[in-house]
């Protein structure tokens, strides 16, 4: 790190939105080879900083400031930025999803032969190279990248920042979000690795345990304003907490569990060729039941299958002692489960709605008679909601893409909680949200389980699974590997140990 050099300037930047003031007078800046961390709450403004910096979006006031060639030049827009060797890995990321992985490497760059026709060979031996750099060597560069689960799609975008040249500044927005810990070390090692060739890094995170393991300096901000800057050895994950939200927030896994009732939903030998096999569990009303397992593992398809939304080729599922087939998610909702899908913004939620809409989305049926919404209770139920689960919004006619990630997994929960369910599958529930909007939801999960509800909590994180369940099951190549009944037993070592299991 060049301790003298600013790579990056940020000079009392303000940027405005119809309604609202995402920046507010924000100054600090990123040094050469340096990993820089970027923390504070869901609405803080660290995405509309991000996406200022890299010429998306235009500032109202203030300058951003690249260091290029020995001067100092302020990107006017993306294609500028990119120039200057500024390289965004966004936390939702647009994949050609239909297109391989090599077209996706170098999509709108493709390398051209002599007679200006697209090089497909040079396309692919790259993206074979970078692959085989990033130690992806099971991925094909042919195959379409929409074909590869979450996670790996993740995993592919950030070795995507191989592909190109000139790179000054590479900024990462909850890179380990979808990621199973041996990846997370292969993207540790990857941003050590850019550091050494003096190249600097904005690492935007929810996981402060992670800052103290690859960043150097931290910046905070709050309420869209600059709050501080600190080196990272001078601070904790406490430290950073009360500054993100002005207060110690404690214990953020800790409610009351009680005794589980009668089992709500049982899955016996509940198999699908090639992804999972001979499925079996239960679980109780008023209780925790977790998931881990990592990628591939078949614990996402299983959840899909039981509510409805992917075909399985055998087995049963049993509500109540009583034997059902769930064909679609509507006919899994009327007979009482639930599921809040791993990715929110393709599945969860139509962004292009308003809140309003979205939270009533699944359950117009219950507000309909003749064909007919019922205006005045669609509107009541929506603000019902938003003050219940306490949703950040400026009024329900809001459009859902504009909320921040808690608040956008606040409005998919919501929807399920306007139908009387007995049965609630949690899959990845706080995936790219900050530390308070995590302790509201994990709150909310535990009043859904002091009301005698049954839930389910699918998670790669492996705090969050351990400090969630009542019971752990785990995954390992399309079985379960082991049921972890006893809290002595939940130990990250023996969970992983059970998922590696070939």
């Amino acid at each position: 790190m060049n301790e003298t050099v600013d790579i990056l300037k940020i000079e009392h930047v303000t940027k405005r939105f119809p309604g609202v003031v995402a920046l507010k007078d924000v100054s600090f800046s990123v040094r050469q080879g340096e990993c820089h961390a970027l923390v504070g709450e869901n609405g803080a403004g660290k995405s509309t900083l991000i996406k200022a910096i890299m010429g998306v979006h235009h500032v109202d006031e203030g300058n951003i400031k690249v260091l290029y060639n020995g001067k100092y030049i302020s990107p006017q827009n993306a294609i500028e930025a990119k120039q200057l060797g500024l390289y965004a890995n966004y936390q939702h990321v647009n994949f050609a999803n239909g297109l391989s992985v090599g077209e996706n490497y170098f999509l709108g760059r493709q390398p051209r032969n002599k007679l200006g026709l697209v090089d497909w060979k040079t396309v692919y031996s790259k993206s074979r190279k970078i692959l085989d750099e990033f130690k992806l060597h099971d991925i094909d560069e042919k195959m379409p990248i929409g074909k590869l689960p979450l996670a790996l799609r993740e995993m592919v975008t950030i070795s995507a920042i191989l592909a190109h040249d000139n790179i000054q500044l590479v900024i990462f927005d909850e890179p380990t979000a979808q990621l199973e810990d041996d990846k997370v070390e292969q993207l540790f090692d990857f941003i050590h690795e850019l550091k050494r060739r003096n190249i600097s890094v904005i690492y935007i995170t929810h996981r402060l345990e992670e800052i103290p393991r690859i960043c150097d300096r931290v910046s905070v901000l709050k309420d869209g304003s600059y709050v501080t800057t600190k080196d990272v050895k001078d601070v904790t994950s406490d430290d950073l907490i009360t500054l993100m939200i002005g207060r110690e927030i404690g214990d953020i896994y800790y409610f009351e569990h009680g005794t589980p009732g009668a089992e709500a939903l049982r899955v016996d030998k509940l198999t699908q060729p090639g992804k999972y096999k001979d499925i079996s569990f239960s679980v109780r009303n008023g209780e925790i039941l977790g998931f881990f397992g990592l990628v591939g593992s078949g614990r996402s398809e299983v959840m899909r299958a039981i509510f409805g939304a992917d075909k399985f080729e055998s087995g049963d599922i049993y509500l109540k002692g009583k034997k059902v087939k769930l064909n679609t998610p509507l006919e899994a909702m009327k007979a009482g489960v639930g599921l809040v899908p791993e990715d929110r913004q393709k599945e969860g939620l139509a962004l292009g709605l308003t809140v309003k809409h979205n939270i009533n989305l699944n359950s117009y049926d219950l507000i309909c008679k003749y064909g007919l919404v019922n205006g005045k209770r669609e509107t009541e139920r929506a603000e019902e909601y938003v003050r219940k689960i306490s949703i950040k919004t400026p009024s329900i006619q809001q459009t859902a893409r504009n909320l921040s990630g808690g608040n956008q997994q606040k409005i998919v929960i919501s929807k399920l909680l306007c139908r009387d369910l007995d049965v609630f599958i949690f899959d990845e529930p706080t995936v790219g949200i900050d530390v308070k909007a995590k302790q509201e939801i994990y709150q909310l999960i535990g009043e859904l389980v002091n009301q005698g509800k049954a839930v389910i909590v699918v998670s790669s994180y492996l705090p969050e699974v351990i400090g969630l369940s009542d019971r752990i099951v785990v995954f390992s190549e399309g079985r379960v590997s082991g049921i972890l009944e006893q809290r002595e037993q939940m130990t990250e070592e023996t969970i992983l140990k059970l998922a590696s299991v070939n």
